[in-house]
């Protein structure tokens, strides 16, 4: 039985995969999932102390003049135009940036520990892991202690503006300890790991009092805007529904209540029937590029099975199954602009898992789908967002679905179960 209250390990994870939680020195939750059969049998343990000495992360701050606040937690606005809710952390104007020309730290704090290395702020206790998932140091939204979640105030006094805390959770989840490594060169094995962890998260999550929606995605590529080069991805828990996913769950319920049906299995239904736009897929999963794609790559990836709601809900073939397929999504990406070489690229992306939301009855007819893109338009040229994407959101694509997916399907057989890929 699982030692957790709201995750349960299927035949696969109980057998294959340790889960060995800790505190980290400041008060975060850390996890680690070996998959490693040393570690996995108990031969082997995890370092759980946290060497370095950090505050308590809800110890009260002192101001410029000596006097004691309490701690300065992200707060969120309401857009009245919009009705959405825009966080807000300064805190992460703190955080170290390890890639890209706006570097400001030398050590990678998602690499393991490193014995006498003169950085040792680094958030992993271990000189080696395979996979962890710990509380982000500085989050865009984080649940304090003893202050209510739900209170209302009013920016200026004016009740035009809403604001309250952003009672929210950020959580990284690190695929690899090799901090050079790419996402697209781990096994499958690691990566079947990998989406215990998204599984394993998403349900401990959910439970968690005024969580509302749980997003686990990936971005990658410096051009996207990466800090930490280090092969990993980040797990949000909004107190809200994002914007994309309220826009979404509108259609599919408008849907519903017309037709009677899923929105989303019906697309899924209507790109298998067409056919052009089905890039890969196995017993379990489908791979398509979606009939009015925005990017210049994009691909959604949908289960097979009804009534998937989130990421938990799948079973261990499936989880097998999902595997297999971002392995492939991941190499096949890398592999579509062509540099002249042959070898491709390592393509900047988003990866989105779009899950059911926790509460909201419309999540009864949703269903769970990945949702990858790149705003890369050739080897050598990114689509920027403009006066139309950017300033009224009415996008223009400068390319059509059909073409994306006819170059997915010359770099490999549609079918992964025939072709072993």
């Amino acid at each position: 039985m699982s030692e957790f209250e709201h995750y349960e390990q299927g035949e696969y994870a109980k057998k294959n995969i340790r889960i060995t939680p800790t505190k980290l020195a400041d008060g975060r939750d850390f996890f680690y999932l070996d998959d490693d059969p040393e570690y996995v049998s108990g031969k082997k343990t995890r370092e759980l102390k946290d060497p370095r000495p950090l505050a308590n992360r809800f110890a009260p701050g002192v101001d410029a003049d000596g006097n004691e606040i309490p701690v300065q937690a992200p707060q969120m606005r309401r857009d009245p135009l919009t009705g959405d809710w825009i966080p807000m952390a300064t805190a992460r104007m703190n955080r170290p940036i390890t890639a890209g020309p706006g570097a400001t730290a030398t050590g990678n704090p998602l690499a393991a520990r490193k014995i006498g290395d003169p950085y040792q702020d680094g958030e992993v206790p271990d000189t080696d892991y395979d996979v962890v998932v710990f509380e982000n140091r500085f989050p865009s939204m984080q649940q304090v202690p003893g202050r209510s979640n739900d209170t209302i105030s009013y920016v200026d006094g004016n009740p035009l503006w809403e604001k309250k805390l952003a009672a929210g959770r950020c959580e990284v989840i690190c695929f690899d300890p090799n901090e050079k490594g790419l996402p697209a060169d781990l096994p499958v094995s690691r990566l079947r790991t990998v989406v215990e962890g998204w599984a394993f998260r998403t349900a401990e999550l959910s439970a968690i009092d005024g969580i509302e929606q749980v997003f686990p995605f990936e971005n990658h590529g410096q051009e996207i805007g990466v800090s930490l080069a280090h092969p990993h991805g980040q797990i949000y828990s909004y107190p809200f529904i994002a914007p994309k996913m309220e826009q979404e769950l509108e259609h599919t319920e408008a849907y519903h209540e017309r037709t009677g049906g899923n929105l989303l299995k019906d697309l899924l239904a209507a790109e298998l029937e067409a056919e052009e736009r089905v890039i890969f897929r196995n017993r379990t999963w489908v791979a398509y590029v979606p009939a009015a794609a925005r990017w210049p790559l994009e691909v959604h990836v949908a289960p097979v099975r009804d009534g998937i709601l989130t990421i938990d809900q799948l079973n261990d073939d499936e989880r097998w199954g999902l595997a297999q397929m971002y392995s492939t999504l991941l190499k096949r990406g890398n592999a579509f602009f062509d540099t002249g070489d042959g070898k491709g690229m390592d393509l900047p992306y988003i990866s989105a898992w779009h899950q059911a939301p926790v509460h909201d009855p419309r999540r009864e007819n949703y269903r769970l789908n990945l949702q990858f893109f790149s705003f890369r338009r050739a080897a050598n040229k990114i689509k920027y967002l403009a006066g139309s994407e950017s300033g009224m959101a009415a996008w223009i694509s400068d390319t059509t679905p059909e073409k994306i997916a006819a170059r997915f399907h010359e770099l490999g057989p549609v079918d992964l179960e025939a072709s072993k890929a």
